[in-house]
């Protein structure tokens, strides 16, 4: 562990310097002192320098609230803003945030490995979802780059089962990936296995998700996840929605709702889904803006300030200030030295190596689908079925930290379609208790609702009497409208329309400002030029020009002497008063 020491010019004390701690891709630890007025942007290049690393637009730093929401740390702002009431010393891991889409392009490969490293986890944790014999390439490619070639005096017949590739491992699995270890990646360096290895993954749906538990209007459970295609929404392992970046007009959030505006065949579309806490709508909202300006802008001086609302006066701005991936491919083709040393990590301290074993790591071994045998059963059954995708199993959250570890328990969640790990939700909860939907309050779940609506007579009726009412009233209402006259019933709707109103109200005082502020720098100028007698060269050069001497004789002196009289007149009237 290496401890490096950030002090700013002035003197400062000892007691306002604070510790940071960030967990690597490979699990190791990177300490740094920082000082309260340190930006995020500093720990980046801290890690970014420790890995000799020039390709990093593609990395970011993540940490966990008291509240258990995860965030990227913003580089322009001070860390001890966005830690808010942490505890010390502060807890961050280093991880890709932005998934390159044709890692080809990648320029170095100990940038290539860093990426490596992160696909590794997501298969691990199970965010990486692929059919039986993509992953099976993939597991072999792993152990070609962790092992290097087979050796039947070195590996025993089962020596797959050391490496803990996926949540849910079954013999069969294991069988094929050495079966594809031993004949089809022989000879395979640990730079070319583990490029073997992107390149097959980043063909995959999930590929770069980072999945957002939400529910969608129904009540459904979805995850919603940014790509560099564009927007996605996952139910059960399926894809059911991809908007692309070039479709997608505005991302917004108010409370708890999250909005998805584009265009689909031509027509407006507006996805809305329900997320279970503030905190996580705003951070999802976030990751979008973040994404989309990544990915769909050109260049960086494109990204604009955007908005979480029309409301006036209300809402959140933000703005993505980093390089967009245009440019990170432009940068990383010039870039002009000696490939860095890749420090990889030995067979007995990788992740994937069975030292893991003795973590609280519960996978949930439901079935997929309701009423199906044992779990010894399951297994087989699972193992004979070679199209069936590997479901990703709950996991202790990969970005915890190990004091939550050993108070809080291994705890999982109870989603039999789609089941990221439990550091996918805001706080894990127990699989007996409710899964996801422990996330939403009782009153707000609108599975629950709906389940509510279906089921009590009594609220049937008193949802029918609702309508009546409401159709009734509305019957009143048109019947007086039809009476009014068409001026005041225009200015009725008008005042009724709040985006409307709310744009002409921002609208007026955008105006009023920029005339307030063309005035408050003008009029000073003008007496500056006019009135005084300071005669400095621009000042005597602006003087000296046919257009000056003409309105200060023609505008200026009238209309200073006109101000004056009428000055001098009300004095007079006031005295003689």
């Amino acid at each position: 562990m290496k401890m490096l020491r950030f002090r700013s010019p002035s003197i400062r004390s000892l007691d306002q310097e604070i510790l940071c701690t960030i967990r690597l891709l490979d699990d190791s630890e990177l300490s740094c002192s920082i000082q309260k007025d340190t930006k995020g942007q500093f720990l980046l290049d801290h890690v970014c320098n420790h890995y000799n690393l020039l390709e990093k637009d593609y990395f970011g730093i993540r940490y966990v609230d008291p509240e258990k929401q995860r965030h990227w740390l913003e580089p322009n702002k001070p860390v001890v803003r966005q830690m808010k009431s942490a505890h010390q010393p502060y807890m961050m891991c280093f991880r890709v945030k932005f998934y390159p889409h044709e890692p080809m392009k990648i320029k170095e490969e100990l940038t290539r490995y860093l990426l490596y490293l992160q696909l590794k986890r997501d298969i691990y944790h199970g965010r990486l979802l692929c059919p039986f014999v993509e992953a099976a390439y993939l597991g072999a490619c792993i152990v070609q780059a962790e092992l290097g070639d087979y050796d039947a005096e070195e590996h025993p017949c089962d020596y797959i089962r050391d490496f803990k590739l996926f949540p849910k491992q079954s013999l069969k699995l294991e069988r094929k990936i050495m079966e594809i270890h031993k004949n089809e990646l022989r000879g395979q360096s640990a730079a070319l296995a583990e490029l073997n290895m992107l390149q097959r993954a980043h063909s995959l749906e999930t590929y770069g998700v980072d999945p957002h538990p939400c529910k969608d209007f129904t009540g459904a459970t979805a995850f919603l996840g940014f790509t560099a295609t564009g927007f996605v929404v996952f139910q059960g392992n399926k894809r059911i929605h991809l908007l692309k970046w070039m479709d997608v007009s505005k991302l917004k959030f108010e409370g708890k709702t999250f909005y998805v505006i584009g265009i689909q065949k031509e027509k407006k579309l507006v996805l809305t889904f329900h997320t279970s806490t503030p905190a996580a709508c705003k951070h999802l909202w976030k990751c979008g803006v973040e994404n989309q300006a990544f990915y769909k802008c050109a260049k960086s001086s494109q990204i604009k300030t955007v908005s979480s609302s029309n409301i006036f006066f209300k809402g959140s701005r933000f703005r993505y200030s980093g390089r967009v991936a245009k440019e990170v491919i432009e940068a990383s083709s010039k870039i002009q030295r000696d490939a860095p040393e890749v420090r990889r990590a030995q067979f007995g301290q990788s992740r994937s190596f069975n030292s893991l074993s003795h973590k609280n790591l519960i996978m949930n071994m439901e079935p997929l689908v309701p009423a199906l045998p044992s779990t010894n059963e399951y297994e087989e059954t699972a193992a004979d079925s070679e199209n069936s995708n590997l479901r990703p199993q709950a996991l202790k959250d990969e970005d915890g930290f190990e004091e939550e570890e050993e108070a809080g328990g291994a705890l999982t969640i109870s989603e039999t379609a789609y089941s990221p790990c439990a550091s996918m939700l805001p706080s894990p909860v127990d699989d007996s208790q409710g899964g996801v939907d422990l996330l939403f309050s009782p009153v707000q779940s609108p599975a629950r609702l709906l389940r509510e609506l279906h089921a009590d007579p009594d609220i049937q009726a008193q949802l029918e009497a609702e309508r009546a009412r409401d159709r009734a009233y509305e019957r009143t209402r048109l019947a007086a409208r039809s009476q009014m006259s068409g001026v005041l019933t225009n200015s009725l709707r008008l005042l009724s329309s709040n985006e409307r109103v709310n744009a002409c109200m921002l609208s007026v005082v955008r105006f009023v400002s920029v005339v307030v502020g063309v005035l408050l720098v003008t009029v000073p100028a003008l007496l500056l030029l006019l009135e005084s007698d300071i005669n400095w060269s621009f000042l005597h050069e602006i003087r000296q020009t046919p257009e000056f001497e003409q309105f200060h004789y023609e505008y200026y002196c009238p209309l200073r002497r006109w101000i004056l009289c009428r000055i001098s007149m009300a004095m007079e009237n006031l005295w003689s008063d």
